[in-house]
């Protein structure tokens, strides 16, 4: 990976100058999915043009999964045998018969997974919660409600 600014890497932790190539994971985009079939390439290939039109994102691979970021991870997709698996980080868990599960991750977000066999499935509505996911960010964090704790009961007098 082309390192995007000069500093120290969070994971290894050796400084890298912007411009430089660095991987200390051990692993690119290519090495995880170069096994996939012809229908996963295919699927792979549209999902990833597809939100690299959304505009400006940072795209690396870390561990087995390849992600993707604007200000932190807003998904990212495990290449498998099978399938790809892709992990959709929302305000809101997703219902539908693409949905396999929606997790809980944090008190503002869901992990919402949906499993993609065939180009053919990248499309509305999956394509629209990316875009929903890329935007999450534009948008102001929301405003916390304080809870006013309740008046404590004044202890009875005991006759």
């Amino acid at each position: 990976m082309i390192w995007p600014k000069t500093g120290e890497c969070y994971h290894c932790k050796q400084w890298i100058e912007k411009g430089q190539e660095h991987d200390c994971w051990t692993t690119t985009e290519a090495a995880l999915t170069e096994d996939l079939s012809e229908d996963l390439r295919d699927a792979w290939e549209r999902l990833r043009e597809t939100v690299v039109e959304f505009g400006d994102q940072r795209i690396y691979a870390s561990g087995t999964a390849i992600m993707f970021s604007r200000k932190a991870c807003y998904f990212f997709v495990r290449p498998r045998r099978k399938d790809l698996q892709v992990c959709i980080f929302l305000g809101r868990a997703l219902r539908g018969p693409q949905i396999r599960r929606a997790e809980r991750t944090s008190a503002s977000k869901f992990a919402n997974i949906v499993h993609v066999t065939h180009r053919d499935q990248v499309e509305a509505p999956v394509t629209d919660w990316l875009r929903e996911a890329y935007d999450l960010f534009d948008k102001p964090p929301a405003k916390k409600t304080l809870r006013r704790a309740k008046p404590k009961r004044a202890a009875r007098a005991r006759r």
